[in-house]
């Protein structure tokens, strides 16, 4: 079963899409931001090309798990999202996977302006992946 990660950000929406035994998530690349309605048409449009049975959308909130001004944004994309397609979209807690794939770019070495191409992506991968380590118990049955 495949699930398509989603990061979703003002500029740019990160994407990633796990395996088929939704084991192992990879980067697929980012779309630009703008409209939350065209955006959620344009992830509905890559989810049934990619053939996922259901999406997660990383829900940014704060340290404390209070809500910020992103969460609002994303809430109101994921509302969106739920109106452009009929999989299940789920919500997964993306506390500081922006600044985990910073720092991993960082010890890579990757320019400020690669950074700045590759992190909302790296983002995705690393959230999606969180997903299916948390469910992996529910796949394997037990």
């Amino acid at each position: 079963m495949r699930i398509l990660g989603v990061d979703f950000g003002s500029r740019r929406i990160g994407l990633a899409i796990s395996d088929e035994t939704g084991t192992i998530a990879q980067s697929i690349g980012y779309l630009d931001g703008g409209n939350p309605d065209a955006v959620s048409r344009e992830v509905a449009r890559v989810d049934a090309e990619r053939h996922a049975e259901t999406i997660v959308v990383g829900l940014p909130v704060r340290l404390d798990g209070t809500y910020s001004q992103q969460t609002g944004r994303t809430l109101k994309f994921i509302a969106a999202l739920e109106a452009a397609t009929t999989i299940p979209v789920k919500r997964w807690d993306e506390r500081l996977t922006t600044a985990q794939a910073e720092r991993v770019l960082l010890e890579g070495n990757v320019s400020r302006k690669d950074r700045k191409q590759k992190i909302d992506k790296l983002a995705a991968q690393l959230m999606l992946q969180s997903y299916l380590d948390a469910h992996s118990d529910c796949r394997s049955g037990l």
